[in-house]
């Protein structure tokens, strides 16, 4: 018990997996969703479920400006790191466009990023600081808030992707990863870890150095979203027979 204490108020280092650091969030979120789809879905009516994950996704949203304004005004921000240009702090940031106009083609381009890419970020989390920093709770936030807001718009909205949207979401990280190339070069900066991988543990790892794990990656990414539509094709065909 002590050592829990210990972790919660003083240990300020990167989050390492397996930690208390690093599941004790993950378990919080999985008994926060288990509680807030089933509920929205049989108490809440079709206005106050759309209201209340619009509600959540801005509090998403803000949760990166805030951070990113608090860090301006620490005089420490850094145009060639600090920007919210990596895939995750991206979407939250932008998520309550979604979660407003609800358009489906952006549910198409979302769910495999979220699921791909938020899902790797909980796996191998890439948090510099622990329990109770700012970073540390920004980092989980955005993570594990648009894992909920994906699966809120999967089974309360009923949205589901259709095998084309497997390409549709493809395409559009081949335009995402155009405009990195273009900014790194720009600010000589490693936005999506184009030009360096990320300090923490990740699958990156065992894909070689560079260029060898950005080849690898993008082999692997469309039998990823396959694998991630794989789900949502058996539902359908059981639901058809």
């Amino acid at each position: 018990m002590s050592f829990l204490i210990y972790n919660a108020f003083f240990l300020l280092e990167r989050v390492q997996i397996g930690t208390s650091q690093h599941l004790f969030p993950i378990l919080i979120a999985v008994l926060f969703c288990t509680w807030f789809i089933p509920y929205a879905k049989r108490k809440l009516n079709k206005l106050q479920q759309e209201r209340v994950l619009h509600f959540f996704a801005c509090c998403i949203s803000l949760t990166v400006l805030v951070f990113h304004l608090h860090k301006i005004s620490l005089g420490s921000y850094k145009l060639k790191t600090d920007l919210p240009l990596y895939l995750c702090s991206l979407m939250g940031l932008v998520i309550p466009v979604f979660t407003y106009f609800k358009k489906y083609w952006m549910y198409e381009i979302l769910v495999f990023w979220i699921i791909a890419g938020t899902l790797q970020g909980v796996i191998t989390p890439d948090a510099p600081l622990g329990f109770p920093s700012f970073d540390y709770f920004r980092y989980w936030v955005v993570h594990l808030g648009l894992l909920i807001i994906i699966f809120y718009a999967t089974f309360v909205f009923k949205m589901q992707p259709k095998f084309k949207s497997v390409f549709k979401s493809f395409f559009a990280l081949q335009l995402y990863i155009i405009l990195m190339v273009a900014t790194n070069y720009i600010l000589n900066a490693n936005y999506f870890y184009l030009n360096k991988k990320p300090q923490s543990a990740s699958i990156l790892d065992y894909f070689g150095e560079w260029p060898s794990y950005i080849i690898v990656s993008k082999l692997i990414i469309m039998p990823y979203f396959l694998l991630i539509y794989f789900p949502f094709y058996i539902f359908k065909r059981k639901k058809a027979a």
